[in-house]
Parts: structure tokens; C-alpha cells; sequence
């Protein structure tokens, strides 16, 4: 029996960002890359040793503002 499975990564081609909530990271970014590493959706890059949000992909669920050490991610309404 075969089971279809589609490739790995073929998803990134279609936005699932959903949220009404978005990250905004701010100036305070120290560049310690926790959001980058705990970010379940894995929507957050890193750009010159700051975070930048894909929000294309992320689901708002917030753990990057609560995991941020020196709190630099606030998590705001989508503009739409």
C-alpha cells in the first residue's frame, strides 16, 4: 500500500499566516536568536544579527514576545 506524502518544504509556497496578532520586534533586539530557535513555525530569520518575522507564515501564537529576554517583540494587530 502506498501512502502519498508530499515533499519536504513544498508548504512554503503557500502563506499560512492567519493570526490577528503579529510580532513587531523592536530596535532592543540583542540578537540572541531564542525567537529564532523556540519559533514552533520557524517564520523568523536572522538579518545582519536581528530578527526579522516572516509574517507571511507566523500563526501569532506569541511565544517569541514571551520567550524575548530583553523583551524587544510585541506582539500587535495585523494590518489588513
Amino acid at each position: 500500500m502506498k501512502i502519498p506524502c508530499s515533499e519536504p518544504g513544498s508548504s512554503r509556497k503557500n502563506k499560512t499566516g492567519w493570526s490577528e496578532k503579529i510580532p513587531v520586534i523592536s530596535e532592543k533586539c540583542i540578537g540572541c536568536k531564542q525567537c529564532y530557535f523556540h519559533c514552533p513555525e520557524w517564520c523568523i530569520e536572522m538579518i545582519n544579527n536581528k530578527a526579522s518575522v516572516d509574517v507571511d507564515y507566523c500563526k501569532g501564537c506569541g511565544i517569541c514576545e514571551s520567550i524575548c529576554p530583553v523583551k524587544a517583540i510585541e506582539m500587535k494587530d495585523r494590518k489588513r
